[in-house]
């Protein structure tokens, strides 16, 4: 009556990943996407049981190993969280990479991994750091202003990076760990009101300030679909803000940006352009993960939250 679903636990820059061995349930193959759709309409107990309290938390990021369709690669992946499915994660993908190696299952150089938004190219370097060539990304509004009952009008930028984000430059919160529970407020509201006002796609937002660390060109951040804040710097986010950076003639193609997390973990990024008069770039992000854990989760269907807590 019990299901095991053997699992490894990683944080990249703190923000922690749990890769799903095996034990999910039957999807029917096809593209990764495909595997998404089926999760998503018929599985959707398993995210939850995955993630959710009391196994896990709302800053746990799940990533369940699939058949890739395309055979060069050695793994598809489907990203969620503590909410909703994820086409794509950064700080997932770098702390997917390093859990293969501790498996032994690849070994330094560069490996393909599908998702449900692409294939992207990752390099295991010999020191254990990753370097992700993640899909394309692109800026898609400048300079948007909203609306934010309680805190009046607030300009930011639209951007794809896996996810869609929406940056602010201009605030005057301190980007301090102290500040968490200010920042997930501010960030909360300008969340629904971007969405109500133009920009439903919009699932992530991201707030930037100067950095704390020597080197360092900012410090962001993030609040999670699911309100939780990343403990990383956020892959996709740093892809779609070398976008936003690229568009604007911020960054030089070939140049490095160093972001910095709110806890103080930092993501190294640059770009190569695809398409400048479309503003479309290719970003690659590299990081350092750990693993944290080896476990086996046990499901049964006796326990009332075998399911999670929703």
């Amino acid at each position: 009556m019990i299901r095991r679903v053997p699992v490894i636990d990683s944080h990249t820059g703190g923000e922690p990943t749990r890769v799903v061995l095996s034990g999910g349930p039957d999807l029917g193959g096809g593209s990764t996407a495909d595997q998404l759709a089926v999760l998503r309409a018929q599985h959707d107990d398993f995210r939850r049981a995955v993630v959710n309290e009391p196994r896990g938390s709302d800053v746990l990021v799940g990533a369940l190993l699939v058949p890739p369709s395309d055979p060069a690669c050695v793994t598809g992946v489907i990203y969620f969280d503590n909410v909703t499915f994820l086409g794509m994660c950064g700080h997932g993908t770098i702390g997917l990479v390093v859990t293969l190696a501790h498996l032994g299952r690849i070994a330094p150089g560069v490996h393909s991994i599908e998702t449900p938004v692409g294939v992207v190219k990752v390099t295991l370097h010999a020191d254990c750091s990753v370097s992700l060539e993640n899909i394309p990304a692109h800026r898609k509004a400048k300079a948007v202003k909203i609306s934010v009952p309680g805190h009046g009008q607030v300009t930011g930028d639209v951007a794809w990076g896996g996810n869609w984000f929406f940056f602010v430059e201009e605030h005057d919160l301190a980007l301090e760990l102290a500040n968490v529970e200010a920042l997930t407020a501010f960030a909360w509201a300008i969340r629904q009101a971007v969405n109500a006002q133009g920009f439903p796609e919009v699932d992530h937002i991201v707030l930037l300030g100067p950095p704390h660390t020597p080197g360092a060109n900012g410090r962001s951040f993030v609040q999670c679909p699911g309100k939780a804040y990343d403990r990383s710097p956020c892959g996709t986010g740093t892809s779609a803000r070398l976008a936003c950076l690229a568009a604007d003639g911020r960054l030089a193609e070939g140049s490095e940006l160093v972001q910095e997390s709110i806890v103080g973990s930092s993501f190294r990024g640059s770009f190569r352009w695809v398409d400048r008069e479309r503003g479309i770039i290719v970003p690659t992000i590299t990081g350092t993960a750990h693993v944290t854990a080896e476990a086996t989760l046990l499901l049964d269907e006796r326990d009332p939250f075998c399911w999670g807590i929703r």
